[in-house]
């Protein structure tokens, strides 16, 4: 009596240095994506939140607005840079450099908000309304972007293979 040989488990099977890569890649092409209409948001915000701060408020309107759009572009490009960088790093590295990226954009938020806090050249309002335009706008530029990605949720599953019934 012959025995067959039993096919070969799927989840057995090393993943190709290439798989794992391709993720690092997948992963870093959608946060390149979200930089990318991170600054065509900018200039949005820029051209309409300048035009509207100017029509305003006059030239304080048109710098708040540039302040404004300025900070919204660094914050949110800081979290995906940060990100970026991390990708390389083990899980707590990567964690850490993410964390510490988000504290330390809080604490400059601080710093830049107190030390314009009584600037004669600002508008508060606009300065306001243009950081939650970019806030608003790079949530949603987030959201698009990922929905849209084709990211695998795991790096090492792989398909079972099609049983041969004609096997012996």
């Amino acid at each position: 009596m012959t025995s067959t040989p039993s096919s070969p488990n799927p989840a057995d099977r090393p993943v190709p240095a290439a798989v794992v890569r391709g993720a690092n890649v997948d992963a870093k092409k959608i946060l390149t994506d979200v930089l990318r209409y991170t600054g065509l948001l900018a200039i949005l915000i820029a051209v309409v939140g300048g035009g509207l701060g100017f029509l305003f408020a006059g030239s304080t309107g048109l710098i708040s607005a540039l302040i404004g759009t300025a900070l919204s572009v660094l914050f949110a490009s800081i979290t995906a840079a940060s990100i970026i960088g991390a990708m390389r790093f083990d899980i707590a590295a990567f964690f850490g450099i993410v964390m510490g990226a988000w504290l330390l954009k809080i604490a400059v938020f601080i710093v830049i908000l107190v030390l314009l806090r009584d600037a004669a050249f600002l508008e508060p309002v606009v300065l306001f309304l243009t950081v939650i335009a970019g806030a608003v706008g790079t949530m949603l530029i987030d959201v698009l972007v990922v929905f849209r990605s084709r990211l695998g949720y795991v790096s090492d599953a792989a398909l079972p293979t099609a049983v041969d019934d004609t096997a012996p």
